[in-house]
Order: C-alpha cells, then structure tokens, then sequence
C-alpha cells in the first residue's frame, strides 16, 4: 500500500470579531462615563443666554459656590473639596503663576446671593485671573 502524503495548507485568517466585540464595549463605557467626567458639585446654575466658550482644548480651573455658601474648587480630574475661599485664591494663584493663561470658571449656585459671586470673582481676579467665566445653563425655551 502507498500511503499518499498530503501537506495542509494553513488558512492565515485572523477572526476580527471579538476584537469589534471588545471596540463596542469599549465605546458604551467611554460614553456612559464621559458625562460624570464634568460633574462637580451639585449647584443649581442660572439660566441666561450665551455662547459657549470657544477654549476647548485647555482645561479650566473650576470654582464652585453652593448655595450654603460653601466653596469648592476642582483643579481638574473631577477631584472637589470644600475648602476656605483664601486657601482657594491661593491655590488658584499658584496654577496661574505656572499657567497664566488657564481659564478660571465660576459655578454659583442660583440662590447664592449675588454680591458673593462677585466678590468671588474679584478675588479671582486678584489672583491673576485674566478674565473669570461665569457658568450658566441655557434658557428653557416655551414652544
């Protein structure tokens, strides 16, 4: 009997599938995460119209007045402690004096008095703050 000897050829196919499977999830935990990314504290901002910043490429220095009046500041990477408005000019100073052109952000809640947001702001400029963004929320439009 001759034995035939037949050589196989290898089919050299990479299954992509899982690797997709993987990219999907991959996506829908970057889009559920991607919005808690930009939560700090919980204030109720007011309403009122404007432009968004065009600045999207530097990440802003972020002060927070609650409407207890305590204040937070989130030096970026969503980390916020209460903490005493001197110590917060001073942290905010420092990051300007290595970063002078570091955009400053005020988050006051709506029911905090008015005149504490300004004075906020001024000492933030004091600091060496360029200019100092206040954040709002669009208005509710009646259609």
């Amino acid at each position: 009997m001759t034995r035939k000897i037949t050589r196989r050829r290898f089919v050299a196919e990479i299954n992509v599938v899982p690797y997709i499977d993987v990219m999907l999830v991959l996506l829908i935990v970057f889009m559920v995460t991607a919005p808690l990314l930009m939560q700090g504290v919980k204030v109720d901002l007011p309403q009122a119209p404007s432009s968004p910043l065009d600045d999207k490429d530097k990440e802003p220095l972020i002060v927070s007045v609650k409407a207890d009046g305590s204040y937070y500041l989130d030096l970026g990477g969503g980390k916020n402690r209460e903490e005493p408005l001197p110590e917060i000019v001073d942290k905010v100073a420092k990051v300007l004096r290595q970063k002078p052109d570091t955009p400053v952000l005020v988050w006051g809640d709506a029911r905090v008095d008015y005149g504490v947001v300004v004075s906020l702001m001024t000492q933030l400029q004091a600091a060496g703050a360029p200019s100092v963004g206040l954040v709002t929320e669009p208005p509710i439009s009646a259609h």
